[in-house]
């Protein structure tokens, strides 16, 4: 190793780079709004993945448009990589700094600026809280309908940044079919638009552009959203099944007799058990597993599509139907819906969140083969899906304090992902690709697709400062990939920290 290439020297050019980067930020930021030594940027050192970690030079924590815009404009000009940040909620590592770069932190953006119920939209800061939209609009009859089970806490500019959805999206789309412009700015400091407040835009359509592309492409600060009617009724059905592919069988079944149900979620055994044990929801605790669905609009249509849904769960096997009586019983049995996450927490040290889609005729395929491969890695998993669409949420658990089992968590993720690609679907539904699914994005997309992605990126940022390294592979890393796969191995993530 040569003296350039030892830690220490790399440690003394890093330290030097900070002092440059903090001394130009200075100039454009207050000091309470400049953050810089270990004790405060730790904090923010990963995201909702928590197994990588690395620390940024610096954090910027601006209150202004003018501040984001000097913030982008000085890193610009030193070509220093930015990273913009909501509220960290993601699970994909989208969040996670550069080591050489400044973290964008957007948290004090949080105001709603108009609430406008005859267009029946809202105006409101990236910062904002997803619940919170809905929150402000409840007194006008309306509400911000995709629903993802972080909403009490990320943000909506996080939304637009991976195209989240939530147990709603079915019915109601996911953020890009309920985002109607965005408003930031490009990594040079320019203010840019995607999109408008009306019908229609002028010029290429970029908004499903920057919707879901991981602030790769410019740093969100305002959205105008689409809201939505609060239904004057909703009601729940809890289905059990005894066997898994009659449950993946009646899902589709709903979905060929024409019904689009508000929500239609499936729970697997273990699933069902853990989060029972937490919120005590009435589950079937005997169903191998369970489908959630609900019906939503006037009590007429309500009650017609609840009895049809009824009638086609019967018929594919459904063991058991309970339909909630009244709000309360509806929002228990959602509950343990929107706590899979953190009951899964109490059973397991850590977890890995998968997030891939298939098409919905594969459900009980993908539940059996995910099966298989808990004893192919020696790891527990526990599953709940958005069924209706066939986004895919297995939980993997494991304990981080064992670099083996982590190794297997992480191969174990991997053939779930390469698996649903395998089964005609993507390797992510909701949560983007960040540090955590290129590998796989090196199965998904040809040579030929990824440098389309990149020759995208580079319209935009030239110098690729915005979110460099995640979402699109390297040659070098798939070909890397490719090697070890014929080999019979996973190529782990050499280059990021691990905690």
């Amino acid at each position: 190793m040569t003296a350039i290439e030892t830690p220490e020297t790399d440690a003394v050019q890093r330290a030097a780079r900070q002092a440059e980067v903090v001394r130009a930020l200075s100039l454009v930021l207050p000091p309470e709004a400049l953050l810089w030594t270990p004790e405060d940027t730790t904090p923010y050192e990963c995201d909702g993945l928590t197994a990588y970690r690395q620390r940024p030079l610096a954090v910027a924590l601006p209150e202004t448009e003018e501040q984001v815009q000097a913030v982008l404009r000085t890193c610009h000009l030193l070509k220093v990589p930015v990273v913009a940040r909501g509220a960290g909620t993601g699970l994909s590592g989208g969040a996670m700094p550069h080591p050489l770069g400044v973290t964008l932190s957007l948290a004090r953006f949080n105001r709603i600026l108009r609430i406008d119920p005859l267009s029946q939209t809202a105006v409101v800061q990236a910062g904002v809280r997803n619940l919170a939209i809905s929150e402000a609009a409840a007194p006008h009859g309306l509400y911000y309908a995709p629903d993802p089970s972080s909403q009490i806490a990320c943000t909506i500019g996080g939304n637009v940044a991976e195209n989240s959805g939530g147990v709603h999206c079915l019915k109601y789309g996911l953020t890009l079919h309920n985002v109607l412009q965005v408003r930031g700015y490009t990594v040079e400091g320019e203010p840019i638009t995607f999109g408008s407040e009306a019908p229609d835009a002028p010029g290429l359509d970029l908004l499903p552009l920057v919707v879901g592309s991981e602030g790769m492409l410019a740093v969100v600060l305002e959205v105008t959203v689409r809201l939505t009617p609060t239904p004057r009724l909703a009601r729940c059905i809890m289905a059990s099944f005894d066997d898994v592919r009659r449950a993946g069988e009646a899902v589709a079944a709903v979905i060929a007799a024409g019904i689009i149900p508000a929500g239609l979620e499936m729970m697997d055994k273990p699933m069902t058990a853990a989060v029972e044990d937490f919120v005590h929801a009435g589950y079937d605790l005997d169903a191998a597993a369970i489908l959630l669905c609900e019906s939503d609009g006037t009590p007429e249509e309500v009650a017609e599509e609840i009895e049809r849904m009824s009638a086609v769960l019967r018929a594919a096997g459904a063991t058991r139907i309970a339909v909630s009586r009244d709000e309360a019983e509806r929002l228990r049995f959602w509950s343990g819906r929107k706590n899979a996450f953190p009951a899964s927490g109490r059973i397991s040290p850590d977890y890995m969140c998968m997030d891939s889609t298939i098409p919905r005729k594969r459900l009980a395929d993908i539940l059996l083969a995910i099966q298989a491969m808990e004893a192919k890695y020696g790891l527990r998993c526990v599953n709940v899906f958005h069924a209706g669409d066939g986004n895919l949420h297995p939980l993997i658990l494991f304990d981080a304090n064992d670099p083996d089992q982590f190794r297997r968590a992480e191969a174990f993720g991997a053939d779930i992902l390469e698996t649903s690609v395998a089964m005609g679907g993507t390797i992510t539904g909701e949560h983007g690709v960040g540090v955590e699914k290129l590998n796989s994005m090196c199965v998904q997309f040809s040579p030929e697709e990824r440098e389309q992605m990149f020759a995208i990126k580079r319209a935009f940022d030239p110098h690729g400062l915005l979110n460099p390294g995640k979402v699109i592979p390297t040659l070098q890393r798939c070909a890397e990939y490719g090697k070890l796969l014929v080999r019979g191995g996973r190529l782990p993530h050499p280059e990021l920290p691990r905690y």
